[in-house]
């Protein structure tokens, strides 16, 4: 794969190179591409985009339908045929478009037909992050959708957005200081398959260093299946307010980390689109505080794991726990 393009470099560059880079990212439709250069230059990949998606939305009735009417069934004879764009090759197999069983096939055939009788062009969706089931479910336009996954893969973001958290003990009404947390960040090749090991960054408090440590899980939940590989991004200690001011490491002990600098647990460059997981240390927490109303024995809520995507990695993204011994919940904060 070819080295991702700095937002700076492709707002500099002269328009032939900049539709022959970006030319792809709407299906056989480098015209887009074209038009978008002249809102050159772009303060962040989210301004490329937006550039991208007006030139769409400021095109002819007769270019958008085109523009529709250019991107392949779902399994569809193109794909059958091998004809079609390597960006639509590698995200149709991805999904797992390319080894349907006879009653599948069929199945796509009928929903691919009735939708363009209905509408006049074929369904469209962005595959990269999807899966059969996925699509089967999700029969809807997503063609702004598809552009973004595919830019996503030819620049590189700017290193403005980080990511945090924060622990609320729910069944005390209090900030839940000292619970370990550790994070972790699913495994890709560069081709999609999972399981291959890679070089990530990690990150504790206000120490960097890089690793190419994976481990394992089997936990099943959205976003990947058993098997799945991980690498670890870092282990922390929530501080008297119940968010994250560093490291853990075997020797620190439960109270060293709580002197560390506060700050985000990815930053400058480290935020990175993927699959992540928090695990919540809260069945020890919950014993270390003492607490009357927890189990003695074997807790109810040991270890919580959170599983969740980053898509934009110019933004912020906030993602904290609620929890009691026996309950949690989550949202995406700001």
């Amino acid at each position: 794969m070819s080295p991702l393009l700095e937002v700076a470099q492709i707002s500099t560059i002269p328009s032939s190179e900049f539709i022959a880079a970006l030319g792809g990212c709407y299906e056989k439709s480098p015209w887009v591409a074209e038009r978008a250069h002249a809102a050159a230059p772009f303060a962040s990949l989210a301004a490329l985009a937006s550039a991208l998606r007006e030139a769409v939305d400021g095109a002819t009735d007769a270019e958008r339908l085109a523009l529709l009417r250019s991107h392949p069934d779902l399994a569809g004879k193109a794909a059958l045929a091998g004809e079609l764009t390597s960006e639509s090759t590698a995200e149709q197999c991805h999904a797992g478009l390319s080894s349907l069983s006879a009653d599948e096939l069929a199945r796509f055939t009928k929903l691919n037909e009735a939708y363009t009788a209905r509408f006049g062009f074929p369904f469209i969706l962005a595959v990269r992050n999807a899966n059969k089931a996925t699509i089967f479910a999700a029969f809807e336009r997503r063609v702004h959708k598809i552009a973004w996954m595919r830019l996503n893969e030819l620049v590189r973001p700017n290193p403005t957005g980080f990511l945090t958290c924060h622990v609320l003990d729910t069944a005390r009404g209090c900030p839940a200081a000292g619970m370990r947390i550790e994070l972790k960040r699913r495994v890709e090749s560069s081709n999609g398959a999972r399981g291959t090991r890679t070089r990530v960054r990690k990150t504790c408090g206000a120490q960097t260093q890089s690793t190419d440590a994976v481990t394992h899980a089997a936990a099943v939940g959205p976003g990947g299946g058993g098997g799945d590989s991980w690498a670890e991004v870092g282990s922390f200690l929530t501080n008297e307010d119940g968010r994250i001011v560093g490291a853990l490491s075997a020797s620190s002990g439960a109270k060293a980390a709580g002197t560390a600098r506060r700050g985000p647990v990815l930053k400058d460059g480290a935020m990175a689109r993927g699959v992540y997981e928090w695990t919540f240390h809260v069945g020890d927490y919950f014993a270390a505080a003492g607490a009357t109303f927890a189990p003695c024995g074997t807790p109810f809520l040991g270890q919580v794991p959170l599983r969740f995507g980053i898509d934009d990695a110019e933004s912020h993204y906030h993602v904290p726990l609620l929890c009691s011994p026996f309950s949690f919940s989550t949202y995406r904060g700001s």
